[in-house]
């Protein structure tokens, strides 16, 4: 292949990146109030991954659309030989696209950088120690600062200030360390790198913090019940520890990779109602497909199209010429 012929594809790719990824996810940003009211009618652990998956779909949709359609009808129908000029409407789309890439990378180094920096300062004036119940090390830090949270994507690491450790009770400590167990549990740190990775509809034009605030709250409820199971007497602990680390002062700059335990103090207040009611209001839950039905439902929806499949690469090679001039 030249030069020329795959420099052309990149172009391609980049566009049509850039135009599917701009209409969904200023579709999805249009539809965040809505996409919360139905998130605050279900469990919270639900909440998040539906908050999530919508927050992604842009993503996944513009990737799955360069995959599955471009690169595909370009390689089957578009001759090498042939010279085209890139017109300048793709050659605009592909720099934006471009430059919106650049910045997701950008957040994420700058993301990575402070927590190494974090994690290198913790370990200078730390020890590590070991939690009943958890098989992993803990990394207690020296000082005073309401500091209880878990660092690390891959492999989180729980690192709490001997401050905490002084200020909770034995009971409050292990609901605390519960909380923070559920958010490894559920790969939290992880969720919020591919957060940080996927890029904005536009360049400079962050349209998702309204729906990425609304998924850290869930998944602090969803950590929050993870921790207490349902038990009362487990909640009015969580709620004390909540009151006693917040009140320690202000919290300590974190990476955007971190969860803490007291991560906002705007919401600890709904954190606290919520946890004091002696009868939750029980959550009316959405009956999701099983992952194994959903899969063979996908299966049997790409096998029905396959006979389609040459029509439908003409049509986009067709949609990618035009799109080219």
């Amino acid at each position: 292949m030249s030069l020329p012929y795959l420099l052309r594809l990149l172009c391609l790719c980049l566009a049509s990146f850039s135009l599917i990824n701009a209409v969904a996810g200023l579709l999805v940003s249009f539809s965040s109030r809505g996409a919360i009211y139905v998130a605050e009618k279900i469990e919270p652990r639900s909440g998040t991954r539906f908050l999530f998956s919508l927050r992604l779909l842009p993503l996944a949709s513009g990737v799955a659309a360069v995959f599955g359609l471009c690169i595909p009808s370009y390689l089957w129908l578009e001759p090498q030989g042939a010279p085209e000029r890139v017109g300048l409407v793709c050659l605009t789309l592909a720099l934006l696209a471009t430059a919106s890439w650049l910045l997701s990378i950008m957040r994420v180094s700058r993301a990575i950088a402070f927590s190494v920096r974090c994690k290198r300062i913790w370990q200078q004036a730390g020890w590590e120690t070991y939690f009943t119940g958890d098989s992993s090390a803990a990394l207690v830090v020296k000082q005073d600062a309401p500091l209880l949270a878990q660092a690390g994507v891959f492999r989180p690491r729980l690192v709490i200030s001997d401050g905490v450790l002084r200020s909770l009770s034995s009971r409050e400590l292990e609901v605390a360390l519960q909380h923070e167990n559920a958010h490894r549990a559920s790969r939290d740190n992880l969720k919020r790198l591919f957060l940080l990775l996927a890029p904005d509809p536009l360049p400079f034009v962050h349209g998702f913090s309204f729906l990425e605030k609304a998924w850290a709250k869930f998944a602090e409820w969803a950590a929050d019940d993870a921790a207490t199971r349902g038990d009362s007497l487990r909640a009015l602990s969580l709620a004390s520890a909540l009151l006693r680390v917040a009140r320690l002062g202000a919290s300590p700059r974190l990476s955007l990779l971190h969860t803490s335990l007291v991560a906002d103090n705007q919401d600890l207040a709904a954190r606290i109602d919520r946890l004091l009611r002696t009868q939750p209001t029980r959550q009316k839950t959405v009956s999701w497909m099983p992952i194994p039905a959903t899969a063979a439902l996908l299966a049997t929806g790409s096998l029905a199209t396959l006979p389609l499949w040459p029509a439908t690469l003409s049509s986009v090679h067709w949609l990618l010429e035009e799109f080219l001039r």
